[in-house]
């Protein structure tokens, strides 16, 4: 499946289709070591300005906390840009998969800085770290730049890492480097046992830099985060009542603040359901329609008929049984979701366009991979948007395909206080709004039931979305917008950061959510943005968004230099039309080895 991206999936299947000259990365010698909470190792440096973060006097820093033996998580911090960073909130920003790097929230979305098509960083001036400090985490190990044990090793057509004697690049090999050793002992293959590595990395960070530990923080995930955002969470706060039993000593009490899930993948059983509604019934609010009558007579069966999709996962859901839920989520994945890939052959990440999509814009994977940034953030291997280890072993559980008690943490998170946002850009059909919407209803929180969607006012004066919210929990459906929210409507992203982590309401900003406060407007979200968006034609690679018209940039206009104003770039799909085997591959590459839900 795939989630803020399963287009980490075709962007990792680029990497594996093409060669690349070999690149072998020396272990750091300039990190300096230090002690988190629970006695846990960390290794950082502080970053040099113009790596990422261009404001003068804004300090970054880097590193790894080592919360086993062979699982070392990387981290990359930014100071707030706008208060005192010794005073301002922290939030924390993982992306989803399982298997995606959290590089791609920070430099396709809301980080400092972008990275352009000469391989230059600019400035984003929506980042949010205008608002928090900010820390983005590769989790679990073996995802991004984290690892187990560093190796030297190729990638070999079929993705395997095979290890290499030694750090030379023999002639049939391509794609040579440093890479984790893909061992799936050493990470994760579920959302409940990746959430106390989590809370450790939590742990040494906030223990090793106490200028910038809070009791409280913000917690900001997408896509795949609709199981990680909730579950870590919880497991958070069961931990922080052991902390205050006196059971865990040594460990640091981090009471969450604020949660916050983009177009998240919370309930499977609703989701693929919604793949149907999205395309079919009642469609998209973009009518377009992707499918002939043939079409949706199969995507139905596939879902609704005896034994398939539906019952499959009611299977998963009776049984828990990796088998039965591995097996389910397969056949749903290809005989459901991938539908919209392989028959209009569209972005499941945004419906207004075809494939190969080159939105949000992916230079920034070539920049973490050039000796002078590895060596500026001590990376130890070579950088990947996605873990195929970390995925294969998720899927392997058959994670995908289960509930795993999301909707539950949810409404927990709320009742113990936590001031939880689900937003979704509605131009997403992996982790799409209708099924979104459905998850939010069914939270139960207090009041939700009978509020009513409003607009959400902005500082430009353009209505960029509508809300719906009780208190402390609000379903946001943002316009206009792909998967990666922050990428595509950056002023509303920001603006509903801000606002939630101040305990403030997110259509206008104005009123407290702790009294008794609750959205008035119509029942249902019934705008509609109609056809005028949607691309008939494959794009170029290198055009360039406008977050202004919400389309891409005329191609006489394209600016090599790109500012968030009105751009950005991303996936390196390729431009050829593969032949059956190789579709093949492709299809069972994105279901194993991609990481699919960004």
């Amino acid at each position: 499946m795939v989630l803020s991206m399963k287009s980490t999936a075709v962007s990792a299947l680029a990497v594996l289709l093409s060669t690349a000259s070999a690149q072998f990365v020396p272990a750091p010698t300039d990190l300096t070591s230090t002690k988190g909470f629970l006695d846990l190792s960390v290794r950082y440096k502080e970053v040099p300005e113009g790596i990422c973060e261009l404001t003068p006097g804004v300090k970054s820093y880097s590193g790894y906390v080592d919360i086993e033996e062979e699982q070392h998580i990387f981290w990359w911090f930014f100071e707030s840009r706008n208060q005192d960073p010794h005073d301002a909130p922290l939030t924390v920003w993982i992306n989803g998969g399982p298997g995606s790097s959290s590089m791609i929230g920070l430099f396709q979305e809301l980080g400092p800085c972008g990275v352009d098509s000469n391989g230059e960083v600019y400035y984003n001036p929506y980042a949010w770290n205008n608002a928090s400090n900010m820390l983005f985490i590769d989790h679990p190990a073996q995802v991004g730049f984290s690892y187990s044990v560093p190796v030297s090793a190729y990638e070999s057509s079929s993705g395997d890492i095979v290890q290499l004697p030694n750090a030379t690049c023999p002639d049939y090999a391509v794609d040579c480097g440093t890479y984790s050793y893909p061992n799936a002992s050493d990470t994760a293959n579920t959302t409940a046992n990746a959430a106390p590595s989590m809370w450790r990395t939590l742990q040494g960070f906030m223990g090793a830099f106490p200028q910038y530990s809070r009791n409280e923080f913000n917690f900001a995930t997408e896509s795949y985060g609709g199981h990680y955002g909730p579950v870590f969470n919880e497991y958070i706060e069961t931990q922080n009542a052991l902390i205050k039993k006196g059971e865990l000593p040594g460990a640091h009490h981090i009471k969450l603040q604020t949660v916050l899930i983009g177009n998240g993948w919370y309930d499977p059983l609703v989701q693929y359901q919604a793949y149907y509604n999205f395309t079919v019934f009642p469609g998209n609010t973009y009518d377009y329609s992707p499918f002939n009558q043939s079409i949706q007579d199969m995507m139905y069966n596939s879902l609704y008929g005896p034994g398939n999709c539906y019952d499959m996962t009611v299977d998963c859901y009776t049984t828990g049984l990796n088998d039965i839920c591995s097996a389910a989520d397969n056949f749903c994945y290809l005989e459901v979701e991938a539908v919209l890939d392989n028959i209009p052959d569209r972005d499941e990440y945004d419906v207004r366009e075809l494939q190969p999509d080159p939105f949000p814009y992916e230079f920034f994977v070539d920049y973490l991979n050039t000796p002078k940034v590895q060596q500026a953030i001590g990376a130890y291997v070579n950088y990947s948007e996605s873990s195929s280890t970390v995925s294969t072993a998720f899927v392997t559980s058959g994670d995908d395909d289960r509930e795993s008690g999301t909707i539950e943490d949810v409404r927990k998170l709320v009742e113990q206080g936590v001031y939880v946002v689900q937003y979704a850009g509605d131009a997403d059909y992996n982790c799409n709004w209708l099924g979104g919407q459905v998850v939010s209803e069914l939270v139960e929180a207090p009041g939700f039931g009978t509020a009513g969607y409003t607009n959400i006012t902005t500082p430009d004066g353009i209505v960029h979305g509508q809300v719906k919210q009780s208190g402390n929990f609000a379903f946001v459906r943002v316009y206009q917008s792909g998967h990666e929210v922050p990428f595509y409507q950056p002023v509303v992203a920001l603006e509903m950061f801000e606002r939630a982590i101040r305990g403030k309401d997110v259509a206008d900003g104005k009123h407290s959510v702790w009294h008794g406060y609750k959205s008035v407007g119509t029942p249902e979200s019934t705008y509609r943005e109609g056809n005028a968006t949607v691309q008939l034609e494959v794009m170029d690679p290198l055009a360039t968004y406008n977050t202004t018209t919400n389309a891409p940039n005329p191609s006489n206009s394209t600016s090599t230099k790109r500012s968030l104003e009105g751009v950005r770039s991303k996936r390196s799909k390729k431009l050829f039309k593969p032949d059956p085997a190789t579709q093949e591959a492709r299809r069972k590459f994105i279901r194993t080895g991609s990481g699919g839900r960004a």
